[in-house]
């Protein structure tokens, strides 16, 4: 019994989650995950009647929503210098306003959220009427700098495939040249396969905040299959991160 218990502590598997969850990202993706996870489950127990039970996911997902925003805290602060830096940053012009609004929209968002967190924590009270127009305006923010994010990955996706075809016609007559344009190929690839990933996975969120600020009207259900979706794509990323992957 004891080498079983030593096999699975011991495991590169349970080694590789404790990098995970070392780091604040990866415990806010599984929390994220969780959360998500709990608001479909409570609008599916619900819509079949089941209240008491239901009643107790939409609280663990009211809960893990709350813990999230502590691990949240302050970090606006790193948006806008990301903002700052893409002012600076050479590169095309299209690329930069978009990176740029789209920092802007997750510093309005995170900054707003904490707010909104001191008032939830009673630390900070504020008016009932006031909470729910932060509160919307956090919504507005996510979706904004969501919104930018996709069209980043649009402009992203249309110039690296021009690159990429651009090279791919290109013919050359030393070997090692055409090492080197392979490996830059190569490169090429992956960061068209970054930039796919990243663009299904804002196509999948941007619904959430456009949920929350009356554009559409999803359900719970809907909503929560996404966020579990997004929450599992990301945490894999992180996964990758950590074992030094890409």
């Amino acid at each position: 019994m004891a080498s079983i218990a030593s096999q699975v502590v011991l495991h590169p598997v349970t080694s590789q989650s404790m990098r995970v969850l070392s780091t604040t990202l990866g415990r806010d993706k599984v929390y994220r995950g969780v959360q998500y996870f709990a608001r479909f489950f409570a609008w599916l127990l619900l819509s079949r009647g089941y209240k008491i039970q239901a009643a107790r996911w939409d609280a663990l997902k009211a809960h893990l929503a709350l813990g999230r925003k502590l691990l949240r805290l302050g970090k606006f602060v790193e948006n806008a210098q990301a903002a700052l830096r893409a002012i600076a940053a050479p590169g095309e012009t299209g690329e930069r306003i978009t990176t740029i609004g789209r920092q802007l929209g997750y510093f309005g968002y995170l900054l707003l959220d904490n707010i909104a967190w001191a008032n939830t924590i009673k630390f900070y009270n504020l008016k009932p009427a006031t909470a729910q127009k932060i509160n919307k305006r956090v919504m507005q923010f996510w979706f904004t700098g969501i919104l930018f994010s996709i069209s980043h990955g649009l402009l992203k996706a249309g110039r690296l495939a021009n690159e990429v075809k651009k090279l791919q016609g290109q013919t050359w007559s030393e070997k090692s040249a055409e090492a080197e344009r392979d490996l830059k190929l190569h490169d090429l690839q992956a960061a068209r396969e970054a930039v796919r990933y990243q663009f299904v996975i804002d196509l999948l969120d941007v619904w959430i905040p456009a949920t929350g600020i009356g554009l559409v009207n999803l359900n719970d259900g809907v909503l929560g299959i996404f966020g579990i979706i997004t929450s599992l794509m990301a945490l894999r990323q992180q996964w990758f991160a950590a074992a030094g992957k890409k």
